[in-house]
């Protein structure tokens, strides 16, 4: 099937492109193609095209229309007829391989193969237009997304920006080609979407007295003592559904349930387990006992608040949460163990399950289906319901093998909170690491998935959580850079994929946007480097480059002048603090990473891990806990801490010749906001055959002092060929802390020994 449409306009809210002609383009400058997400490219002999003018209408009703239109054919409905005859032609054609935007002297083509490819092809424009200071270069734009959904999170409820700041991210997610908008409007730590028939949300859960400053693992605790909150008007919504849809993406609301819901019990107490308590909005981060009790009243409730929710957005889905739901409150409540009795429930994961169940039918019934995160999936998944796969990508496969659409985003490659470099420059952050070469090497369709249920595998999102985002420029900082690369994951597969070409073209935004002043992390010249030792010291750096080319300079122990480093690998060669820099072609330097080498008797060793580290914390792996090197001290998941999730570590070492041991030490993180707890008890064994160990040592009197807790154990002079350390994790959090019921995560990073 082939339509064609002709129009006067484009319409493009982000910018105004204006043409010039061939003859105004100057002599001897050359497009620039840093097209992200890539396209494969034809007929770019490096002209411009010559129109003198292409009008862009930034109202959206025109294409309000043409988008109708575009489905209206794509579903066998209506023709519409738009405008006379101009210099811009669009053609839906099904039976395309692909969809191009072609750019000629003589005008533009968008040649569509499915009509929801129309806004990709908009964008593609818009940005030819930006990186090319309103020009159009002649080419065939060839494109064609890898997943149906392609989507970005905001969370404005730990943070509330303002609508204007919405447009921008809007802008955003248009001009890297996403086409979902997930909005998290809920959480115990205020109410952010005016729902009328219940005024208290607006007056009380959409407020609290005040903030935490700092980080959650700070000790003692501090705020700010400032009333915080805000939410967002009816008409305001309806204002950015509109936007939104203006540039062809969905927004999906989150409305969280039956967890993270303290703001709207602070409002209306009778929605918890104990309606005779005071409750308050969250004031810090974290997971809350409190969550809505599953009655009659509470089913009414949502039920109100769903009807003006659905009258608000046309989206198809509607995200439910249902994650980090402690049972808490409902073991103990008299009526949730009659109730699960009554309905033949196992336990209170099956009252979860029931309690998603009810959301589902009625939001069924209004025409909408409900999409939540992978604990939906305790107690049995709802018939119609789809999957967020955050805590890894085992809830994803276990949806997709039950034939349930899939959402991958997982905490490991997706969390756009997380830090993207360990630098100690870097803001403050939850934790975690998250840098561009991650996120770009993402694949969201699971290996172990069997081939015929990769349909389930609907796409992926790039989570923006906003604890530690007070601020809308902090925003911009944490999610621009990472948001550019996931788009190319959702567009080409790993085979089309080069991380060092990316990289190139992205420069070229991330100068664009701070020509904008968009607070963007410029990051491509920090320094990744690997660690390699050997059975001799020097330790030596190795693969030192960033992420463009550039050379490498640095600093030795009590040095001030910077020296190139030949090669790709320098020796450290006495202790101290070493630096090491990037300066690229065009003279722009990086920021120092610096290393603080501390040899000791177990560089060189070899070590066997009985259980290796979790595999979105490996660390170095085992080499990494002997190489000399220290973590930091506030990010547990920069490369040398290595997690275990749930698991001990027990760390087997073996010196080349007989060695006498006097003292061993171990760092451990200690943040029990991010389920990091101190092991239960730490042991040293040691050995002179490998064989047989006898217990030298055991330590569980740890002073709790700082986010690192450094265990020094001193030993009487024992000879051994083997070392043994074992430090028992902590085991299932205790109720009434952050993480209750899972198993604790332990963090090392270094074994020191002399």
């Amino acid at each position: 099937m082939q339509i064609n449409w002709y129009w006067k306009s484009i319409p493009l809210a982000l910018l105004l492109v204006a043409c010039r002609s061939a003859s105004e383009s100057g002599v001897g400058e050359s497009p620039n193609y840093a097209v992200i997400p890539a396209t494969e490219q034809s007929d770019t002999t490096g002209a411009w095209a010559g129109l003198k003018s292409l009008q862009l209408d930034t109202t959206a009703l025109l294409q309000r229309e043409i988008w109708a239109a575009l489905r209206d054919y794509a579903f066998g409905g209506p023709s519409l007829v738009l405008g006379a005859a101009t210099n811009v032609r669009v053609v839906l054609d099904t039976g395309l391989v692909r969809s191009t935007l072609n750019v000629q002297d003589r005008g533009i083509e968008l040649l569509l193969r499915d009509s929801r490819h129309l806004y990709r092809g908009l964008s593609l424009l818009s940005l030819l237009g930006v990186l090319n200071a309103g020009r159009l270069p002649v080419g065939a734009y060839h494109y064609r997304p890898r997943f149906v959904y392609r989507g970005m999170h905001l969370d404005v409820a730990r943070h509330f920006f303002p609508k204007e700041a919405l447009f921008k991210y809007l802008d955003f997610l248009f001009f890297y080609g996403y086409n979902k908008f997930h909005w998290h409007l809920t959480e115990d730590q205020g109410w952010r979407i005016e729902i009328k028939r219940y005024p208290k949300l607006q007056t009380v859960a959409a407020y609290r007295e005040e903030t935490l400053v700092g980080h959650y693992n700070d000790t003692p605790q501090r705020f700010d003592g400032q009333r915080y909150g805000g939410y967002y008007t009816q008409a305001e919504v309806r204002e950015i559904v509109a936007y939104a849809a203006a540039k062809g993406i969905e927004v999906i609301p989150e409305i969280e349930l039956p967890g993270h819901s303290l703001a709207a019990i602070s409002a209306y107490p009778e929605l918890s387990c104990d309606p005779t308590r005071s409750y308050a909005v969250a004031t810090k981060w974290g997971i809350f006992d409190d969550i809505y009790c599953p009655t009659e009243k509470t089913f009414q409730f949502l039920d109100g608040v769903f009807d003006e929710v659905t009258a608000l957005f046309p989206s198809r889905y509607i995200h439910i949460g249902g994650d980090e739901a402690p049972k808490g409150a409902w073991r103990e409540s008299a009526f949730c163990q009659d109730l699960i009795e009554r309905e033949g429930l196992v336990d209170e994961a099956g009252l979860q399950s029931y309690f998603i169940r009810r959301v589902e039918r009625y939001l069924n019934e209004k025409g909408r289906q409900i999409i939540g995160w992978d604990e939906i999936l305790e107690g049995g998944l709802a018939p119609k319901a789809s999957v967020m796969s955050w805590r890894g990508t085992e809830g994803g496969i276990a949806a997709a093998l039950a034939d349930h659409q899939v959402v991958m985003t997982p905490t490991s490659h997706c969390y756009f909170d997380y830090y993207q470099s360990d630098h100690p420059e870097e803001p403050l952050a939850i934790g975690g690491l998250t840098p561009l070469e991650k996120v770009y090497a993402f694949e969201p369709i699971p290996a172990e998935l069997p081939v015929e249920k990769h349909r389930y595998i609907w796409g992926a999102q790039g989570n923006v959580w906003t604890e530690y985002l007070p601020d809308f420029a902090k925003v911009e900082y944490m999610a621009l850079a990472r948001m550019a690369a996931l788009s190319e994951v959702l567009y080409r597969d790993s085979t089309q994929r080069r991380f060092a070409d990316f990289a190139q073209r992205l420069q070229t935004h991330l100068d664009y946007w701070e020509g904008q002043s968009v607070n963007v992390a410029q990051r491509l010249l920090d320094l990744r480097f690997d660690l390699a030792g050997g059975n001799a010291v020097p330790l030596r750096v190795t693969d030192l480059r960033a992420s463009v080319a550039a050379r490498v300079e640095q600093q030795g122990p009590g040095d001030d002048t910077w020296t190139a480093v030949e090669g790709t690998s320098a020796v450290l060669n006495e202790p101290g603090i070493y630096a090491f820099r990037a300066v690229d072609e065009a003279g722009r330097v990086g920021r120092a990473t610096r290393v603080h080498y501390e040899p000791h008797l177990g560089l060189g060793a070899t070590i066997e891990l009985a259980q290796p580290p979790d595999r979105r914390y490996p660390g170095r792996g085992g080499s990494g806990l002997l190489n000399g090197i220290k973590g930091s001290d506030e990010k547990y998941g920069d490369r040398e801490w290595l997690g275990f999730s749930g698991e001990d570590l027990e760390a087997t070492i073996r010196f080349a010749e007989p060695r006498v041991l006097r003292r061993v030490g171990l760092r451990f993180f200690d943040g029990e906001g991010q389920w990091i707890y101190l092991p239960r008890e730490v042991e040293l064994l040691a050995s002179t055959d490998g064989q047989t160990f006898r217990s030298l040592a055991r330590r569980s009197d740890w002073q709790r002092r700082a986010k690192v807790e450094e265990v020094e154990v001193a030993l009487e002079a024992v000879e051994a060929t083997h070392l043994r350390v074992v430090a028992k994790n902590y085991g299932e959090i205790p109720e009434g802390r952050q993480g209750e019921g899972y198993r604790a995560w332990l963090f090392v990073d270094e074994i020191s020994i002399e």
